[in-house]
């Protein structure tokens, strides 16, 4: 079971930036690694836990949500196994909880965009921007 701690959330006003970090540690069950995706969610209160971005980590191929295209940045650091999300140009809007979740197995975009596909979450980090 892969155990995943999210940090780096806060306060920042409109305009700033802001980058969170997910370490993973633990054994990977039954594949390497380097088979599994990450994924950064967020869940603003009242609403759905709605997707953000993923990484491959074999290979860094990503997928952003329309809503943080051109403005967040998910990467990896395979030595820390460690995925980063630079967030530039947050906006009010951006105010969430944010969790990174891991999935044993790449799939598709749309399959990799679903909250219940993922199989292990951090505890979430708190980002608050402000107009």
């Amino acid at each position: 079971q892969v155990q995943l701690v999210e940090s780096g959330g806060g306060l920042a006003q409109a305009g700033a930036s802001l980058s969170l970090s997910c370490a993973a540690s633990g054994r990977a069950s039954g594949r390497t690694f380097s088979s599994y995706g990450i994924g950064w969610f967020r869940q603003a209160p009242g609403k759905e836990r709605e997707f953000v971005a993923n990484i491959r980590w074999r290979d860094g191929t990503t997928d952003y949500a329309n809503s943080v295209k051109g403005r967040f940045r998910i990467s990896r650091d395979n030595a820390k196994k460690t995925v980063y999300l630079q967030m530039n140009g947050l906006k009010p809007e951006d105010t969430a909880v944010y969790y990174c979740a891991s999935r044993e197995a790449w799939g598709s975009n749309s399959t990799m965009a679903i909250a219940t596909n993922y199989d292990s979450w951090g505890q979430g980090t708190q980002v608050t921007v402000s107009s």
